[in-house]
């Protein structure tokens, strides 16, 4: 006895099991019903033995296929038509629907793990492949397994993008390597009746150590800009007080009054202490100024203790 392996490598094609209908089952209904009325009326069980078995053969006849799929008749081995949707017959035991092909959009998902960039960067890509039968009887008759066709198609595609594509380029210009694979997977699978709508890449993965080094030579180009920002902040800066000084050179009013703003904005917070260098004091005329700043805010803090007291 030969064992049977079950695998689930592989769909089996919806053309192996048999497809039962309304249509059959009214048939073989009717069989059995004339060959019941017919035993009945002559008294012998013949017409129900006959009846039966025909009834079971011609329910094979009818079959009806879906508004998006289409059967491939092989009439004795070879290829008479296609048929569908809907209802239609065949020639039991003459006729065989060696596949039904589903022409609506199909999604296959592929990846090309582990492989190398044209800069010997190891990267693995997901993809989903958006495609679809034109041509049914190419689809049929032309390749074996068109399904698992395409998919190997569409894989050994991804690597050949890959292989001749810097990771650069591959984690910036996904536009252009998705239209290429495109291109790519429809030249190949043309000549089996399948036309490639799209193609997505969901995911680039690449090693842990290289983008760990991508993100500290991003941090450092980050760094870079912000000590140039600065640099050039501190430039507009020292612009502005050289323009300052020179509307100040001849306007010692101005100085003073600026000199006064400084010394309100240095000790308007209480407890606050600004250290100006004698140069300044003696230039500028702050002396006096600090002095009186001083007094007043010590016989305002010295008011402010005597009222503390006396409540």
């Amino acid at each position: 006895m030969v064992p049977v392996v079950f695998s689930n490598s592989r769909t089996p094609s919806p053309g192996v099991t048999l497809r039962v209908n309304v249509v059959s089952v009214l048939i073989l209904l009717v069989s059995i019903a004339v060959g019941i009325w017919w035993s009945v009326e002559i008294g012998n069980p013949g017409p129900l033995l006959i009846t039966v078995p025909l009834g079971f053969v011609l329910m094979q006849s009818p079959r009806v296929a879906q508004q998006w799929e289409r059967a491939v008749i092989l009439r004795l081995g070879r290829f008479v038509g296609l048929r569908g949707p809907g209802l239609f017959f065949i020639i039991p035991f003459i006729d065989h629907v060696s596949s039904w092909i589903d022409q609506r959009t199909i999604t296959t998902s592929f990846a090309a793990e582990q492989t190398l960039t044209s800069d010997t960067v190891p990267v693995s890509v997901d993809a989903v492949l958006f495609w679809m039968v034109h041509d049914v009887q190419k689809a049929a008759l032309e390749v074996q397994e068109y399904m698992q066709a395409v998919s190997w198609a569409a894989q050994t595609a991804l690597r050949d993008i890959i292989g001749r594509t810097e990771l650069t380029d591959l984690l910036r210009g996904r536009e252009k390597i998705e239209q290429e694979l495109q291109l790519l997977i429809d030249a190949r699978s043309n000549p089996w009746g399948v036309t490639v709508q799209s193609v997505e890449m969901r995911d680039v993965v690449i090693p842990d150590a290289l983008q760990d080094a991508m993100s500290r030579e991003a941090q450092a180009a980050r760094e870079k800009a912000a000590r140039i920002i600065l640099g050039e902040a501190e430039l507009a800066i020292a612009h502005s007080f050289a323009e300052a000084s020179k509307a100040y050179h001849g306007n010692p009013t101005a100085l003073h009054l600026r000199a006064m703003n400084m010394l309100y904005e240095g000790l308007k917070e209480k407890g606050a202490l600004m250290l100006i260098p004698s140069s300044a004091v003696e230039s500028m005329g702050m002396g006096g100024l600090m002095g009186a700043a001083a007094l007043a805010q010590t016989q305002l803090t010295g008011g402010d203790d005597k009222d503390k007291k006396v409540t």
